[in-house]
């Protein structure tokens, strides 16, 4: 249990070339409606202004790599908290992001909470993935833990740094795996998707999924799940999908395309 008032909690937030996002996701850190927040950015050697705009708002910034897990590991390590928060820097949080993972915390003795999100941006693929979205909030097995109690993590193994991508998904199957009590938060995190094109979809997706052969050795039969999941959501919400037509079909396509990408980036991590 936690009294959440006085709880000093850090939030840690890797970047790497993300100053188009950055501002925005450390201004609604330090306008959280709780305080003490400790706030952390470990940046992979970015060629922007990611540097300087992170030095405006973190407590403290380091330079690690090479990949996302490695760089929250680092972040870990680093934190006095203790409760600690993982966001991507693509991120914006509600006002009460934080005080209501307390709050739900020490109402329900849970060691890791999830937070919902919604995406936004603009462009028709970034409204379907809006949609897209909608229809998984009301399961929250779909949403990894990010706010876990300090040492938790370790207890876990840190992050796995042989993945890129589904590194966040691995940490939820551990934590269900070992028992860990994981509650569901209400605030939200507001995702900046960008101007969505099939093109950087396709790319993201074949990128994560060259993660995907480590995920499944470790994880069997946990990808089948994960998709069954996914279109029993999108299911489950099909008069929503079927209410915007146009927005609702894209959703359908840009599955398709994403589940074909993941393919060809699993086929990349099996030949690597």
């Amino acid at each position: 249990m936690t009294d959440g008032a006085s709880t000093l909690v850090t939030i840690v937030v890797p970047t790497k070339n993300v100053a188009r996002t950055l501002d925005a996701c450390l201004a609604s850190i330090r306008a959280q409606d709780h305080s003490p927040i400790e706030l952390i950015v470990v940046d992979n050697h970015s060629t922007d202004d990611t540097v300087a705009i992170a030095e405006r708002y973190a407590d403290v910034v380091r330079t690690a790599g090479p990949e996302r897990s490695a760089q929250r590991n680092l972040g870990y390590a680093l934190a006095t908290g203790e409760w600690v928060v993982w966001i991507d820097s693509d991120m914006v949080l509600t006002p009460s992001v934080v005080s209501d993972c307390l709050a739900v915390a020490g109402a329900t003795g849970a060691r890791a909470v999830s937070i919902p999100e919604d995406s936004f941006g603009p462009g028709f693929w970034t409204e379907c993935r809006a949609l897209e979205r909608s229809c998984y909030l009301d399961d929250p097995s779909l949403f990894n833990p990010r706010f876990l109690q300090r040492g938790l993590l370790d207890e876990m193994g840190g992050f796995d740094e042989s993945m890129s991508g589904p590194e966040d998904t691995h940490l939820r199957h551990v934590l269900r795996e070992r028992g860990v009590a994981v509650g569901m938060a209400t605030a939200k995190i507001l995702h900046d998707e960008g101007h969505l094109t099939l093109r950087t979809i396709v790319d993201k997706r074949i990128y994560y999924g060259r993660s995907l052969p480590e995920f499944a050795g470790k994880n069997p039969g946990r990808t089948t799940d994960q998709g069954v999941a996914t279109l029993r959501a999108l299911w489950r919400h099909k008069a929503r999908l079927a209410k915007d037509p146009a927005h609702g079909a894209g959703v359908l396509v840009m599955r398709a395309v994403e589940a074909g990408a993941y393919g060809v980036g699993a086929w990349q991590g099996r030949r690597r």
